[in-house]
């Protein structure tokens, strides 16, 4: 690791910030659970139930609809596998540990975009029995697509009004503002690692009058809803990111100029470079792309050895080098999804950064492109 000068794979994990690190360091210093009665219980409790304030305030809902789990993965199957046997929708372009969580669920298509086919979701919505959840994601964690999650809930609850809704928004935090009331939707899944904050922290939101999910029980942590001892100093550090993440919104928007000259500077040498979801609502940090003749792990080994760390799709999936789901539910080829890189921009990137990506990944392109002519 100590020869990557070049972070570009914030969809995976952001650096910690060290506002963050500062207080986690001084909390694990301490001694006290947050279940104990005593003086050191209470202070345990009183950094647990602030923290649960700062993530409240972040995604505009009240305190007590949040539930601390250990990252969206868990938020996730929490809310999935409760309703296991039941009929559930969820779109073509989820997470793993939404699509993988359920073996029944029902996928939705999604268009060239990467934007859900409301048509096909209407006629999903309709056919019976009635769908009991639906779960989209907010933002992929691949393309960087935006969905329109309160249209997509509007149209499930006008339809079938008794279903539940989640969405997976854990790309979408930090980076777009983000109102869980506004939303109307009945469950949302955040991840502290996604925003600045630790590893292995996250939080679901649920909804007044949503049906209570439950995965781990043993224990009255959460108000019952996720039994285990809270990881009071992760549990802090997710606050304070969740806070900061949200006041920096607005200077986070300027990613998008940068992303958007890389784009242009990649397409003006190869024009046959795909960006995916270009024409479509993004947050300002992605770059989906992909050459087809140009596997993705030969991509990952040249810019690994320029320094500059990239990925070629999901954290939850790389190493596999297979091709990617989410861009082959858009309509691209095996050969494009198997080249598929993942650029992603953070608080700690530079313009620079960006600039020394396009350059390493142009020498990389010049390299094979006689090659790539040739079998084209």
């Amino acid at each position: 690791m100590a020869r990557q000068s070049v972070y570009l794979d914030y969809n995976a994990t952001v650096p910690v910030r060290p506002e963050v690190v500062a207080r986690m360091g001084e909390l694990m210093g301490a001694v006290g659970n947050a279940s104990s009665v005593h003086g050191f219980g209470r202070t345990a409790r009183k950094h647990v139930e602030h923290a649960r304030a700062q993530v409240a305030q972040m995604v505009g809902t009240h305190p007590n609809q949040v539930i601390f789990t250990s990252g969206a993965t868990e938020s996730n199957n929490m809310v999935v596998k409760s309703f296991a046997h039941e009929r559930v929708l969820i779109s073509a372009i989820e997470h793993a540990a939404v699509c993988q969580a359920i073996e029944t669920a029902e996928c939705i298509p999604v268009d060239t975009n990467g934007l859900i086919c409301m048509d096909a979701l209407e006629d999903m919505l309709r056919q019976s029995p009635a769908p009991a959840l639906l779960s989209v994601i907010m933002v992929n964690n691949e393309t960087g697509v935006i969905q329109d999650i309160a249209a997509i809930a509007r149209l499930a609850k006008k339809i079938c009004p008794t279903i539940h809704v989640h969405t997976d928004a854990v790309q979408a935090m930090g980076r777009i503002k983000v109102d869980f009331a506004a939303l109307n939707v009945d469950y949302m899944s955040l991840s502290a690692h996604k925003m600045g904050g630790p590893q292995g922290v996250g939080a679901l939101i649920v909804a007044p009058g949503a049906r209570p999910p439950r995965l781990l029980t043993g224990g009255g942590q959460e108000k019952r809803q996720r039994a285990g001892t809270e990881n009071v100093a992760g549990i802090a550090g997710f606050g304070i990111a969740a806070e900061m993440a949200g006041e920096q919104i607005e200077s986070y928007q300027r990613l998008a100029l940068w992303r958007d000259e890389a784009e242009a500077a990649l397409l003006e040498a190869a024009p046959t470079l795909k960006i995916y979801g270009k024409n479509a609502p993004r947050v300002s940090n992605t770059i989906a792309m992909a050459l087809a003749g140009m596997p993705a792990e030969t991509q990952l080994m040249n810019l690994d050895l320029a320094g500059i760390a990239v990925s070629s799709g999901s954290a939850c999936s790389s190493g596999t080098f297979n091709p990617s789901r989410i861009l082959i539910a858009m309509g691209a080829s095996d050969d494009e999804a198997r080249a598929a890189l993942r650029i992603s921009m953070g608080w700690q990137s530079s313009e620079d950064d960006i600039k020394a990506f396009v350059e390493a990944w142009l020498k990389i392109y010049a390299r094979m492109k006689d090659k790539l002519q040739k079998t084209a």
